[in-house]
This record gives C-alpha cells, sequence and structure tokens, in this order.
C-alpha cells in the first residue's frame, strides 16, 4: 500500500472553499473505487505552524492505482477539479509513502475507511519527520524497539501512534520517516510543551538519549483534523 502526504498552502480566503473540495467532491470519488480512500484532512493547530496550512494523507493500493489516481488527475476526470484546487491554494508538497513494517496501519483495509463525511469531535495528532543522519533502516528499526513498543507497554500516556511512514524510494527525501500519533492527553501535552525535558529522559538507555545515535533533525507539527476526517 502506499500513502500520497500532501501539505497545502491554502489561500485563507479560500479555506472554506478548499475543505469543501475535498470533503464533497475528492472523498466521495475515491469511494467510487476499491483502489484508493482519503484518510486525513488535518489543520495545522492554529499558533503551531504556519497559517491555513492543511495535510492531508490518502490511501492508495498498490502502484497502479496511484498511476490511475495521477492519470485521472492530469488529463480524466478529475482534471478539473485539480485545477480548481489549485486556484484555491498557493502551492502544495507532495510526498508517496510507505508504511514501514510494523506500522500499526500495516494491514489496514480500505473498505473499513469512512466515506460518509460524518462529523466527530476535532483531535489532535503530532506528527513527527525525522531526518536521521544513520541509516535510515537502522533508524526505522529504532523507532520500533525503542518508542513504539515501551509506549505500548506504558499504554499511551500521551501519544497513540497510529501509523508510520517511510518515503518510497525516488518519492522525496530518501532519509525521511514519518510518525502520525494521536494526542490521547492533553494535559500531559501542555505540561511537555511548557515544561524542559526532565533530565532522567535524557540518560543512557532513555530514549531521548539514545536516539541521538541515529538523529538529531526531526520536525513536530500539531494537526487538528477538521469535523469530518475519515480518522481522527
Amino acid at each position: 500500500m502506499l500513502f500520497l502526504h500532501e501539505v497545502h498552502q491554502v489561500k485563507g480566503a479560500a479555506e472554506e472553499e478548499f475543505e469543501s473540495a475535498f470533503r464533497d467532491e475528492w472523498m466521495p470519488t475515491l469511494a467510487k473505487s476499491a483502489d484508493a480512500r482519503l484518510l486525513w484532512f488535518c489543520h495545522h493547530a492554529h499558533g503551531s505552524g504556519p497559517a491555513y496550512n492543511v495535510v492531508t494523507i490518502t490511501a492508495l493500493n498498490d502502484g497502479a492505482a496511484w498511476e490511475d489516481l495521477a492519470r485521472r488527475v492530469q488529463r480524466g476526470d478529475l482534471k478539473e477539479w485539480a485545477r480548481h484546487v489549485d486556484e484555491l491554494r498557493h502551492g502544495v508538497t507532495g510526498k508517496l509513502l510507505f508504511g514501514v513494517h510494523w506500522s500499526p496501519m500495516a494491514d489496514l483495509d480500505l473498505s473499513t475507511v469512512p466515506t460518509d463525511g460524518a462529523t466527530h469531535e476535532l483531535s489532535l495528532y503530532m506528527e513527527d519527520t525525522g531526518h536521521p543522519h544513520a541509516p535510515i533502516d537502522d533508524y526505522v528499526e529504532f523507532w520500533g524497539t525503542g518508542y513504539y513498543g515501551p509506549m505500548k507497554e506504558r499504554a499511551a500516556n500521551l501519544l497513540d501512534i497510529q501509523a508510520v511512514f517511510q518515503v518510497a524510494f525516488g518519492a522525496g527525501l530518501r532519509k525521511e520517516a514519518i510518525l502520525m500519533q494521536k494526542i490521547v492527553n492533553h494535559q500531559v501535552l501542555m505540561y511537555l510543551l511548557t515544561h524542559d525535558t526532565d533530565p532522567a529522559h535524557r540518560r543512557p538507555g532513555e530514549f531521548m538519549h539514545d536516539a541521538l545515535a541515529f538523529r538529531d533533525q526531526w520536525e513536530s507539527k500539531l494537526l487538528r483534523t477538521s469535523s469530518w476526517s475519515p480518522l481522527h
């Protein structure tokens, strides 16, 4: 399975129209076949990054599904939709991702993804993008054993890791991986934002210390789902 990750720089005055284009056209159009589904539609949480930035993640069954969708956007039934959406944003940056082998989303069944636009409570996500200096395979394995495993054992007092991605070969930065993590405790998040890291967590054997052997460059985004985002 492939995942199309896009960051949209939306024109402020067109924010609602842009969201409508994905809710009322992109999502139901993909739902007409079994090959693709919109998973997340998320806004940058206010005060946490660039204004009017939207992150979308679309799942595709395989390379053939991606090629079919790309050709539909280029010269098929989605061409006019794409032209219209381009007028609603300043730009968009996309990349194709694979789920890592131990990702909780490794066995995603696209037929189970909602497509009806039903509304729900908003959720916050922390999207961490790591850029390791170590080999990407070693970094991904360390995430699994040194981060995801211990977090599962602690029953996620802050974050619930819902998906882990690695850039597909030739489709973006080689050494980049992404954690899609739902924030399950806003009070713990507030503590994290307003306090220094406890020195006890910087000792050898702790994740914050041991991870420096693999990377010291990463980016965290706080994302807020729309009220109709299929996954939330």
